[in-house]
């Protein structure tokens, strides 16, 4: 803890003309940090100059060709006197703090002898992973393009889709420790005001030592933190940033992180598939509408099933229940613990295939989801409708197109089933109307979860169940 309180202390001061000791102060600062490159060049004039990078962020080829060797020669030598160097981002400055900062993010600082300033140049290079495909929203039609983990990728993708001077990025730096870069993104004249200053100052308010990833500031921006409900929109795709900003949202991208965060967010918008824009509205329509079908069933299935063969079983056809008690003859648990214990599986064989490589991972989660279902249902564990309720309803949570959403819906499956269980019909009405309240007066950045079916927009239905066609939107 002193080491950091005497860096801090150091950081405070102004560079001084005596570049040994502004030397001193960098090497106390960078110590045990092997990577740290302090170079001294002489020169003719016997005026030595202090180079220092981190080996590994910076661009050694540009800096030895356009710095080193100059320097080395008297032009280049009174280029720098004068405070000139051949680098597309040059700063001078005369603090410790911008000096280490600029370091620490890769560029390269030069210090002269009777020099109390730094400058900066911006040689900044490092390995990166090149733009492929999305792996999370991958659609039939459209873009085959993902962001990556470069933030100036991910900013440059954005311009080239909305080549217009009114997209406006702002620069923020977040986390106390890891000093993240964080752009605001947003359509000047489309964004509300209200929106922007909102996002800005819970962003300013986000104060964490660490950010690494955009997942980490999503639960500081997020208006109800307690919610299982994602209030913020997540996506790999540069098209949905840009045709989000186009509807007046402000997209967040973070340095490090493929996924941008777009604010604000409903809850229909987690039904709608990257490709919805792309097919003719008719087919995606009833798509949608079979969406929203499947998502009932995921989340209302098994609990339908335990209050009607325990509670409700006049309300189920004579042929149909002598069959479904045929089954269940000899099982020995009641039909909420065993469809409890099912579920339960079933949503461990799918973590499983997630967590698992991929050349494998497939395969035991199907190979698994067969032997034991069968196995289970020979040993009379288990009664075969409950394999076939569990696996209609796993089937059913996969055609919600965004991950974030199915997660709260198989989440809220369990408490369901056990109110099914000990009030039948009762409680599952009891479960169903808080879901609808907690949605209705669920905000995010001040917009109603459920706009705009509650509180009603008619303009605004022309993109939500049902697309209209893209000339009578803007209508």
């Amino acid at each position: 803890m002193g080491d950091v309180l005497q860096q801090r202390e150091l950081l405070r001061y102004q560079l001084s003309p005596n570049l040994q000791e502004n030397e001193n102060v960098l090497r106390k600062v960078f110590s045990s940090c092997s990577d740290i490159v302090f170079r001294k060049l002489p020169s003719e004039e016997q005026m030595e100059t202090l180079l220092v990078y981190i080996d590994g962020l910076t661009n050694t080829d540009a800096l030895e060709q356009f710095v080193i060797q100059p320097l080395l020669q008297q032009d280049g030598m009174d280029s720098f006197k004068n405070g000139i160097l051949p680098a597309a981002k040059l700063v001078k400055s005369e603090s410790f703090t911008d000096a280490t900062e600029g370091i620490l993010t890769g560029k390269a600082i030069l210090l002269g002898k009777d020099r109390p300033y730094v400058l900066i140049a911006d040689f900044t290079k490092f390995d990166k992973r090149s733009v492929t495909e999305p792996v999370n929203e991958s659609s039939i039609r459209g873009p085959r393009e993902a962001f990556t983990e470069a933030l100036k990728t991910n900013t440059s993708m954005l311009r080239r889709r909305l080549t217009t001077s009114l997209l406006k990025m702002e620069t923020f730096t977040l986390g106390t420790v890891t000093n993240t870069t964080i752009v605001l993104a947003y359509l000047e004249g489309t964004a509300a005001a209200s929106l922007l200053q909102t996002v800005r100052d819970r962003l300013k308010r986000a104060n964490t030592a660490s950010i690494l990833d955009a997942g980490y500031i999503e639960e500081i921006l997020e208006d109800h933190t307690y919610s299982p409900f994602p209030q913020l929109q997540n996506t790999e795709r540069p098209d949905t940033v840009a045709a989000s900003l186009l509807e007046g949202k402000v997209a967040i991208l973070v340095d490090g992180s493929p996924n941008v965060i777009i604010a604000p967010m409903t809850f229909w918008n987690g039904f709608q598939a990257p490709e919805d824009h792309y097919e003719k509205f008719m087919y995606v329509s009833a798509v949608r509408i079979i969406r929203l079908i499947l998502f009932t069933m995921s989340l209302l299935l098994p609990s339908f099933y335990i209050a009607l063969t325990t509670f409700h079983p006049q309300m189920i056809p004579v042929a149909l229940m002598m069959s479904i008690s045929s089954a269940r003859e000899g099982i020995p648990f009641p039909t909420m613990v065993e469809t409890l214990l099912m579920d339960i599986m079933f949503e461990g064989l799918r973590e499983a295939g997630l967590r698992l490589p991929k050349a494998i991972g497939s395969a035991v989660s199907i190979v698994g989801a067969l032997v034991i279902g069968e196995a289970a249902v020979q040993a009379g564990f288990i009664s075969a409708p409950i394999v076939i309720i569990v696996a209609s309803t796993g089937i059913a949570s996969f055609a919600i197109p965004r991950y974030s959403m199915g997660l709260p819906f198989r989440l809220l499956r369990f408490p369901l089933m056990a109110l099914s269980g000990t009030l039948g019909f009762f409680g599952i009405s009891a479960g169903i109307i808080a879901i609808i309240v907690h949605l209705c007066i669920l905000e995010s950045f001040g917009e109603p979860y459920f706009t705009p079916i509650a509180p009603l927009h008619i303009k605004r239905l022309k993109d939500t169940v049902w697309r209209s066609p893209h000339g009578r939107q803007q209508s």
